[in-house]
């Protein structure tokens, strides 16, 4: 393909709804072409973990006809667009500037997210933590579960975690000198995927936005925890993306957006 031959975002969907299919999301959420047209011509794409109002106004600086994000910028029935609230204004920017705007969310946990974040980590032997589909020939699902690269106590699996998906804190719940060899891992929030880790048989789980009594509960069924923040995972989805982007479309322009942790830690 030339460089900086446009493709119609039609054409980019196909491509993205190959790789993770909408039917692998869940009911509850919202993903596919969310705002913008189908038939837009596409040269440059902007890709974010999420649509917020820097990242919008770093797409529009540019020049991006499309961008691509993890989490989806409408998520509840709306009934007004307009810019009286922060999701119609975003709407709407990303409208007056024929920005078409695609989210791929739960399907990517399931297909794409699972098994990168499982392959940062090096677990082996692994298998899906929460099936959410299945059929004669595979079972797909939110999460993994699988041995790490070898035995390490639960304070040296933290370190494992902040330098591999390069954090500067995680939360830990339970003893530093546990030893683990069977690690579960569940991208964003996992509070609802300890009964999963704990019926697989893993001895820690990786994930993020575990609170106070969620920890205390799954340390009381024997499960460590590593909570590396929703964001501390996830943002792997930007990396992914923009290289399978650079792939399938050589003629793009493909960027990612300056994104960061939405928020800070006093020590």
């Amino acid at each position: 393909m030339n460089h900086n031959k446009k493709v119609s975002c039609s054409a980019i969907i196909e491509s993205l709804e190959e790789h993770s299919a909408p039917s692998f999301a869940e009911s509850w959420d919202n993903v596919g072409l969310l705002a913008g047209r189908r038939e837009k011509e596409v040269g440059k794409v902007c890709i974010a973990l999420d649509a917020t109002d820097e990242v919008i106004e770093e797409a529009i600086r540019r020049g991006a006809d499309l961008l691509l994000t993890h989490h989806p910028l409408i998520f509840s029935p709306i009934k007004r667009v307009t810019a009286d609230d922060f999701t119609g204004r975003r709407i709407v920017k990303l409208l007056r500037h024929d920005i078409s705007y695609y989210a791929m969310h739960t399907n990517f946990d399931v297909m794409g997210m699972a098994d990168a974040a499982a392959d940062e980590m090096g677990l082996k032997e692994r298998q899906v933590l929460d099936i959410t589909y299945e059929d004669e020939i595979s079972k797909e699902g939110i999460g993994r579960y699988g041995k790490l690269p070898q035995v390490m106590t639960l304070e040296e699996c933290a370190s494992y975690v902040k330098q591999v998906f390069r954090l500067e804190s995680v939360k830990i719940y339970g003893e530093p000198g546990s030893a683990i060899e069977c690690a579960a891992i569940s991208p964003g929030s996992g509070k609802s995927m300890i009964k999963a880790a704990v019926a697989a048989g893993a001895e820690v789980l990786i994930t993020g936005d575990i609170e106070h009594h969620e920890g205390l509960d799954a340390m009381a069924q024997g499960l460590m925890v590593i909570d590396a923040g929703h964001y501390g995972i996830e943002k792997i989805f930007v990396p992914y993306m923009v290289e399978y982007m650079k792939r399938e479309f050589p003629g793009l322009e493909i960027f990612a957006a300056k994104e960061k942790n939405p928020f800070w830690i006093m020590v």
